[in-house]
């Protein structure tokens, strides 16, 4: 098992999504970028495809005991925190019923309708 794979599980234990895991990583001065974490979770054999270095995982584990536990001087509880994400969650919002714009029956669609063309007419009257 090589360090993509712990960072694999783990995201996928802790149900941490990408922008979290980048916030993880801020915690502990760790900069790094969406594009550049998900090469770590490619298929072996993409292109893209990197390996997980020890110094990454390193600061994704320290990263995630303050994000879990907290600090000395303002601990949490672990179990608080992970309940409280699960609960944040975006649940899907149900899609609301477009209006319809329907025009009466009894009412012609067309009605008197003046072009400007430019050309005056002549009426001989």
């Amino acid at each position: 098992m090589n360090n993509n794979d712990v960072i694999k599980k783990l995201r996928v234990a802790l149900q941490l999504r990408d922008d979290q895991i980048v916030e993880i990583l801020k915690l502990v001065d760790f900069r790094m970028s969406k594009g550049e974490l998900g090469n770590f979770f490619r298929d072996e054999k993409h292109p893209k495809y990197m390996d997980c270095g020890d110094q990454v995982l390193r600061n994704f584990l320290n990263g995630l005991v303050i994000y879990l536990r907290g600090t000395k001087e303002e601990p949490k509880n672990p179990m608080e925190v992970l309940t409280e994400v699960n609960q944040n969650k975006q649940k899907p919002q149900p899609k609301k019923a477009i209006k319809k714009s329907v025009a009466p029956k009894n009412k012609p669609i067309l009605q008197n309708i003046k072009f400007k063309n430019g050309k005056k007419k002549n009426n001989p009257e």
